[in-house]
């Protein structure tokens, strides 16, 4: 097991598509963003993100599209557009936007991303979205604790993933920053380091088991 250190911010400088990414945001907006490989998106992501959306009242949750994770092969990794397709698929209705914007930045790093979109939207209150999968290793993250002190993140229950993420490092180290699921509501307007942990029906479709079926049809 390691523990990754900070990250250095990306320069956006010099990319002109970094200018264009794809979505406009409003001061005082509530704007969930929800990162990730989506290699295949499925149900249980958009289990997340709906989840997301409707308990923590948010305006709209932002798929970002993963250009590759640095912790996951790139062998096993889908084309981007064959990824962001699947993602749009599963991201139904007017609250959710698909985006590609980590591939615009140049961003490798969640830490970058969340750095350059609040600089980049001033007055937009961002949460950042995961499944309690990823907050088991999260703390295998590039500047995991500086992402916790950046904006608020919403932990979603996910199959399986319970007893590992409640006694995950990230979980204990912040065990004094948790608000209860009662705050879902209201995180957005919180001070981070602020995360809750929500319960409720789960969605067992994943990422693995999908392309577990696909290579063996």
């Amino acid at each position: 097991m390691w523990f990754a250190g900070p990250a250095r911010l990306v320069p956006e400088a010099g990319r002109p598509a970094a200018q264009r990414l794809g979505f406009h945001l409003e001061p005082g907006m509530r704007v969930g963003l929800f990162g990730g490989s989506f290699n295949p998106a499925h149900e249980g992501h958009a289990h997340v993100a709906e989840t997301a959306l409707r308990r923590l009242e948010l305006d709209k949750v932002i798929w970002l599209v993963s250009p590759q994770n640095p912790l996951k092969s790139a062998h096993e990794t889908r084309p981007l557009e064959e990824r962001l397709a699947g993602a749009r698929q599963q991201a139904r209705g007017a609250g959710m936007i698909v985006s590609d914007a980590e591939t615009r930045l140049g961003s490798q790093y969640t830490i970058d991303t969340l750095r350059v979109l609040r600089a980049r939207f001033p007055g937009v209150k961002f949460v950042w979205i995961m499944g309690a999968d990823s907050l088991a290793s999260f703390h295998r993250w590039r500047g995991w604790t500086q992402i916790m002190r950046e904006v608020p993140v919403a932990v979603i229950s996910r199959p399986w993933a319970a007893l590992k993420a409640r006694t995950s490092p990230a979980a204990r180290r912040f065990a004094w920053a948790r608000k209860p699921s009662s705050a879902a509501a209201i995180l957005a307007d919180a001070t981070a380091p602020a995360w809750v942990y929500l319960t409720g029906p789960l969605n067992f479709a994943s990422s693995t088991a999908l392309r577990g079926r696909q290579t063996r049809g």
